[in-house]
């Protein structure tokens, strides 16, 4: 009798899932140690069942050594991979770099008159619009962060300003209370001239 296909879904029968696991795993075990065996291949694999139990072949050593050795070979791959991948983007990054400044050298010769303007594609048009566009929101942006830097210092100042002004008027009271306190304690010191006693005359006719 043939055997039906089998449907690659979860089995949901708790009983056939785990025996199909163990039949599963151990037929994949043997099918990892056939092909070191015939192909002089190291092979780690490992397996967790859904109870969390840990099944390994390492057919090479040991799973650990097995494991460090696909980490450095994993990014000796890989970090050669990204630093090409870094080169090709320096580059591109380069060249869209030049092509810009040539662009705006030409533009730059075409505002100034060096060149008929009428010469220019449209994308070299476009190109320059885009960049005469974003220097001016640039010198807006610039233009609107100075304004609001000079409101702040003026701000500043004004409260600076305001600040002075009521410790110099704290200063003056106290420098005529000082003064009113000296002319009194002067007042209160300085000793009075003594009463001259006069003799009233008598005339005779």
């Amino acid at each position: 009798m043939a055997r039906g296909k089998v449907q690659m879904r979860r089995i949901e029968n708790p009983v056939h899932r785990q025996v199909t696991f163990c039949k599963r795993r151990m037929g994949l075990l043997k099918k990892a140690k056939e092909l070191s065996v015939l192909c002089d291949a190291d092979i780690g694999v490992i397996v967790i069942s859904p109870h969390g139990k840990i099944y390994d072949l390492a057919t090479n050593g040991n799973m650990q050594g097995l494991i460090e050795r696909y980490r450095r070979t994993y990014s000796e791959m890989h970090g050669e991979s990204s630093n090409h991948n870094k080169t090709q983007i320096i580059k591109q990054e380069v060249l869209a770099l030049t092509h810009e400044i040539d662009l705006l050298q030409k533009g730059f010769r075409y505002m100034h008159g060096e060149n008929d303007i009428n010469h220019m594609n449209l994308d070299e048009l476009q190109t320059l619009e885009n960049n005469l566009e974003m220097w001016v929101n640039n010198i807006r942006s610039q233009k609107v962060r100075f304004i609001h830097h000079l409101s702040r210092e003026l701000e500043m100042l004004r409260n600076k300003e305001a600040m002075l002004q009521a410790v110099n008027g704290v200063v003056e009271e106290r420098i005529i209370e000082q003064n009113g306190i000296l002319n009194f304690s002067n007042m209160a010191m300085t000793p009075q001239a003594p009463f001259q006693l006069t003799m009233e005359r008598n005339y005779y006719l």
